[in-house]
This record gives C-alpha cells, sequence and structure tokens, in this order.
C-alpha cells in the first residue's frame, strides 16, 4: 500500500546482543536456510544451529553458533578480506562492513590507535563474526527502510573480556551508544554488548520508546543466560509506518579541495565512506591557486558520523583541512516494493510528494536477475517499471 514504510523496532528491555537479534530475525520469518548460504560462502568453519526454547514465559529462538575454538588474531583488514571474498550481495556485505567498522571505530577511540590496528578480541571470534553477518543477511532480506529503539537497558557490574575486568557498559559499548538513551536496570549482567551496540548504533534512525506502528509481525530471540526477574531476550516489531523521516531533515556537509591525490586512493575514500554510512559523496572539478587543477571532495553525512567521516578523510586524503557545515534536505516520502517480473522478484524505491510519484529499480537487485538469466540489464528495468506502472 502506497504512503507506507517497512519499519522494524527494536524493543531491547533486557539488552541486545548479536545472537539475540540473528534469533529474533529468524524468529520473524527470515529463512534461516538463506543465511545459513551466506555464511557458508565465507569459507568459515561455522554451523547456524536453532532451538526453540522458552525465555520467562516467551516461547523465542535460540541461535548457536558451532565453530571450533581458535586463537587467530583478527584486524578489520582481515574481515575486510572474509567479506570481500564471500559470495554475499553487495547490500548485504555492506551493511556487515558497516556493522564491523563502527565496532573498529569505537575500539580505535577507547584504546587510542589507528582503526586498522585494532584487535578484534571476542568480536573476531568466529561465532561473532557469524553473528554480525547473519544479521546484516537477516536485516537485508526483511527490506527494512525506517529503524526505531526504545531505550537500551546495558545492566550494570563487571565483566571479564580480553582485557580484564570491564565496567558495564564496557568501553566499546558505551562509545557506541554515544547519542542514545539509556535505561536502568536491577540485572547485574552484561545486558547489551558491544555487538548489540555496534547494530543499533548502525540501523537505528529514531529513539522512541512506543513507536507509531502497524505492527505485522513480532520476533523473540534468546540470550544465552537465564534470570528471576525477567525474560532474558530482544523483542523486534516489524510493521508499517507513515511516521518515517520525510519533508525536511538537516544533515552535514564535509568538503576538502585535493590537488595531488592519485585517482585511485579517492575511489578507496569513496568506499570507505559509503561503508560507514555516509549518505553521498561525490568529486567536482575546480581549478585552484596558482591555477592548479584541482577536485572538490564533498560527503554527505548524518551528525552522528562527523567524526568518523572526518577521520577517514585526514587519513585516506592527506588533507591539511575541512570545511563543515550544516544543510537542510527536501525528501519525499518512501518505502520498497518487492515486484514481480518474468525472472524472479525484484525490489523498487518508490517515492512520492503530492503528485508526484517516482519509482526507482533496486539496481543490485536488477543486475542479479541479468547475469543469472542472461537478459540485458535495461529490460529488467523496463520489466520492473511496467509491474510496477502498467505502462
Amino acid at each position: 500500500m502506497f504512503g507506507m514504510t517497512k519499519a522494524l523496532h527494536f524493543d531491547c528491555f533486557s539488552g541486545i546482543s548479536g545472537d539475540m537479534t540473528l534469533g529474533a530475525l529468524i524468529d520473524l520469518g527470515v529463512e534461516a536456510d538463506a543465511i545459513r548460504a551466506g555464511l557458508n560462502s565465507l569459507g568459515l568453519p561455522i554451523e547456524l544451529q536453532l532451538e526453540r526454547v522458552r525465555k520467562g514465559g516467551f516461547a523465542a529462538t535460540q541461535v548457536w553458533i558451532k565453530a571450533p575454538q581458535q586463537n587467530e588474531d583478527r584486524y578489520l583488514p582481515d574481515i575486510e578480506a572474509i567479506l570481500s571474498r564471500s559470495s554475499l550481495p553487495e547490500s548485504q556485505r555492506e551493511l556487515a562492513l558497516r556493522i564491523f567498522r563502527n565496532l573498529a571505530h569505537a575500539e580505535a577511540a577507547v584504546h587510542g590507535m589507528p582503526v586498522e590496528r585494532v584487535h578484534f578480541h571476542e568480536v573476531g571470534a568466529l561465532d561473532s563474526i557469524a553473528d554480525i553477518v547473519g544479521v546484516a543477511i537477516g536485516i537485508d532480506l526483511l527490506g527494512v527502510e525506517y529503524f526505531t529503539s526504545r531505550s537500551v537497558v546495558t545492566g550494570h557490574g563487571m565483566v571479564k573480556c580480553a582485557h580484564g575486568l570491564m565496567p558495564i557498559p564496557t568501553p566499546a559499548t558505551a562509545e557506541l551508544l554515544k547519542g542514545a538513551p539509556l535505561a536502568s536496570s536491577t540485572i547485574k549482567a552484561e545486558l547489551t554488548t558491544p555487538t548489540g551496540a555496534a547494530i543499533l548504533a548502525t540501523l537505528v534512525q529514531e529513539w522512541v520508546e512506543s513507536p507509531n506502528l502497524r505492527v505485522k509481525a513480532i520476533g523473540h530471540g534468546a540470550g544465552m543466560k537465564d534470570f528471576l526477574d525477567q525474560p532474558n531476550l530482544l523483542r523486534l516489531f516489524l510493521g508499517e509506518t507513515a511516521a518515517a523521516p520525510i519533508g525536511r531533515d538537516v544533515v552535514w556537509m564535509l568538503e576538502t579541495n585535493l590537488d595531488d591525490v592519485p585517482g585511485e586512493l579517492i575511489g578507496y575514500c569513496f568506499e570507505q565512506l559509503f561503508a560507514v554510512g555516509a549518505l553521498d559523496v561525490f568529486t567536482s572539478p575546480i581549478q585552484m591557486k596558482k591555477n592548479r587543477p584541482g577536485i572538490l571532495l564533498s560527503v554527505l553525512v548524518p551528525e552522528s558520523l562527523l567524526e568518523t567521516a572526518e577521520t577517514i578523510l585526514f587519513r585516506e586524503t592527506g588533507t591539511f583541512g575541512i570545511r563543515k557545515y550544516r544543510v537542510e534536505r527536501s525528501k519525499l516520502e518512501r518505502e520498497t516494493l518487492n515486484v514481480e517480473t518474468p525472472w524472479g522478484p525484484v525490489r523498487c524505491k518508490h517515492g512520492w510528494r503530492g503528485e508526484v510519484q517516482i519509482f526507482s529499480p533496486e539496481y543490485d537487485d536488477c543486475a542479479r536477475v541479468a547475469r543469472q538469466h542472461g537478459v540485458a540489464l535495461h529490460a529488467v528495468y523496463a520489466a520492473t517499471r511496467r509491474a510496477v506502472t502498467g505502462e
């Protein structure tokens, strides 16, 4: 139905972790075999196992990742290499990379080191890799456009990590939850893990206790521990909302002038910026001092990504300065449609404002269909538009 947006609400009243999120997504109806297929493409010795359990009276899905114990050190480039070798669709690979990179930036900030030198301890383990990639696959398959969450319950006390005893929330979790509303708890345990916090930091667009949502399905993902006072699970509410961001919003524009940076380095900078969630990245030819030809590199980001984007620009371009200013955007209302074509389903973006109606087939889906069936890409685009508009 036009005018509604597919939305997902995180009800993390007992915290959030990677395995809880993956379990809740499968409980919502995401096909476990589709997630298994994506995980198998990583080339790692991991196996996804499921169990239906009860948590405080709730039926829930418990996720177990069966994997051998490894002592292998993994850093962000190692994780990126694993994902690049996989056969995951670009949308799933990029979402997983964004979660991992947000984790890496948080760890780098709290430990005071470059992102590339951050050692993924618990998060670099096989089960954690499977959790994050599995969540990215599940989120992509749901086709959700708008994400909300209630205030985050982190628990309290101390927890033993690779660096020794740490306060709850751990430093990385606290860094990732900057700007998010936190809620108190009487539970003396780590309820929200760095992986769970990274998922929220990557996805959530609005923090609200009770979402304006027409609920279609509810998923329960079980945590590993059991508490006397409350069920240890994550609830996900999937539905439709008319309250997605429409009309106008305020974002930030970052700009820097470059005249001595090779094109391939600028291209790599593009990839890094998009991977962490930049809204847009583009270049423009300019004439600089002493009539030197140069390039204006522009980056559009939400306020939450300002520091991360600046770090990438300084690191990858070697620029000595960045201009930044707030800009106001006017946006169409939007939703994602699943459109049937002669070669299978294709996703299509639908945008509208008053009488203005715009339909844009998703390139990744169209390219996949074109490759699989040996048809021209423009034919897939045309068939998708005809299926939507009838013209």
